[in-house]
């Protein structure tokens, strides 16, 4: 099948093929599958615009493209890490089979009553109040605790030694071509980053490492930050609705302008809505590399737990054609 080229937002807001405006189209024997080093952070301020069904299918068609160019020259797996560990979804769309988990532990306080002088120290360093001295007692409360070590670092008296508590787990696997992970946040707990960090330093990325593509948490807080922390391309996937456009321009506000890097939109459910997506993107001179529409045959593949691509092979090609369009963004 042909490759047709996805539309970008021209200055008057209308959209234009590409290939129309004197950019050549890519083709599959162009993109590089195992462009070393790359991580691509899928994000959205609002949940439920389709990170997952991007970043699942984005990975399925670069680990088929790398499998195939492995005849030439050896390509590794690309890595898909699921970071939205508040609800981590990814797995239900490949056919996963897990291989080990860890558990992902915080450090708490532990205090030595024989060694303690109740002098408050470590009650005041604690930006979290997770420490209180009472008159021959210091109570801790785990569940506050983040872990940063203050406490223990400032007590005058060497009273204070560091136990640690789960909050989270860590599982790991292969999945159709491509190496998975994920971190699930313990039910009650708080503390998404330190699972995030976590998962990230267990498949870490440097110069001759495979592409990785990150899942990210919804919202614009410090868990998308952490995700978001080291990537060098954020794809932030959206819908053309009011609500929308909104959490767009908080996810824009913190890759590009908070952190430095390079953004480039999916609209998902295109022919919905209005153009206020379309229009914002003109202005703020962010590219839309790929539009996928309100189609009933995605949203029933979806809900049967299927791969857009795999559902729907017509859409591999354009997952393609979007990861030689990251490329060029990252190359700019």
């Amino acid at each position: 099948m042909p490759l047709v080229p996805p539309e970008e937002t021209t200055e008057d807001g209308s959209n234009t093929p590409r290939a129309s405006r004197g950019a050549p189209a890519h083709h599959d024997d162009l993109c590089d599958p195992g462009h070393l080093g790359m991580i691509v952070a899928v994000a959205s301020g609002k949940g439920g615009t389709g990170k997952t069904t991007v970043a699942t299918s984005l990975v399925l068609a670069i680990a088929a493209k790398a499998e195939d160019a492995t005849v030439a020259a050896p390509v590794e797996a690309p890595i898909l890490l699921d970071c939205d560990v508040e609800a981590p979804d990814s797995g239900l769309f490949l056919d996963l089979v897990l291989e080990g988990a860890e558990e992902v532990p915080i450090a708490i306080p532990v205090v030595d009553p024989a060694a303690c002088t109740y002098c408050g120290v470590c009650a005041d360093v604690c930006a979290w109040n997770a420490l209180c001295v009472l008159e021959d007692e210091v109570l801790v409360f785990p569940e506050l605790c983040h872990g940063c070590g203050s406490c223990t670092l400032n007590c005058p008296e060497d009273a204070i030694s560091e136990g640690t508590r789960r909050i989270g787990i860590l599982e790991w696997g292969r999945a159709d071509g491509l190496v998975f992970g994920r971190g699930t946040l313990d039910t009650g707990q708080a503390l998404a980053v330190p699972v995030i960090k976590r998962l990230k330093e267990r498949h870490p990325a440097g110069a001759d490492s495979p592409v990785v593509i990150l899942d990210a948490p919804p919202g614009t807080s410090c868990p998308l930050v952490e995700t978001l922390r080291g990537a060098d391309f954020a794809l932030l996937v959206t819908e053309p609705t009011p609500f929308g456009l909104h959490d767009l321009r908080l996810t824009v506000e913190v890759a590009r302008d908070e952190l430095g890097l390079p953004v480039g939109v999916v609209v998902n459910r295109d022919g919905i809505g209005d153009a206020g997506v379309d229009q914002y993107c003109s202005r703020e001179k962010i590219p839309i590399l790929m539009r996928i529409p309100f189609d009933r045959r995605i949203a029933r593949a979806l809900s049967e737990g299927h791969a857009l691509i795999d559902a729907l092979p017509e859409f591999r090609p354009r997952f393609l054609e979007l990861w030689c369009r990251i490329q060029d963004e990252v190359g700019r």
